[in-house]
């Protein structure tokens, strides 16, 4: 397998400020126990704290790739040569996509936090799927790897 000519990885990581929130969440839960001592106060600052950056890192986890002739997208992973044209959505756009414009066979992997994206038609007549809504912080970057490695399979 041949490492495609642009290669291209991103993680979906959460905001800071949400690991700001998770501090939160601890605090809640260490004045939550307060009456019952120190020990439980600090168990659930530590806690708390913890669970809430568990799901924050759970929730910013996925990756988009493009490696070798394939686009990895969270846990899809779809050769590019089922791919067609790659659009590239500002703010706007890409709102309006994941609101009114959007199909329910989509695959989307989105993330709020991220206000761009990229759609990806998918040309493969096998696939019910109509596109393909990836939220992404380049979306230049990610269209051009998708074309360089279509390119490079052709």
């Amino acid at each position: 397998m041949q490492l495609s000519a642009t290669p291209y990885e991103e993680r979906l990581t959460a905001p800071r400020s949400w690991w700001l929130v998770s501090f939160l969440v601890g605090v809640s839960f260490a004045l939550i126990l307060l009456p019952f001592g120190t020990l439980p106060l600090l168990g659930g600052l530590v806690g708390g704290t913890a669970a809430a950056a568990v799901v924050a890192s759970a929730y910013g986890s996925p990756r988009i790739r493009v490696v070798g002739d394939s686009l990895v997208a969270g846990e899809a992973k779809i050769p590019v040569s089922a791919l067609g044209a790659a659009e590239v959505l500002d703010a706007e756009e890409a709102r309006a996509w994941r609101t009114y414009k959007a199909d329910t066979r989509a695959f989307l992997l989105l993330r709020a936090y991220i206000p761009t994206a990229l759609r990806v038609e998918v040309t493969d007549p096998e696939d019910p799927t109509p596109y393909l809504y990836l939220s992404t912080r380049e979306p230049e970057k990610l269209a051009a790897a998708i074309e360089a490695a279509r390119a490079a399979h052709a």
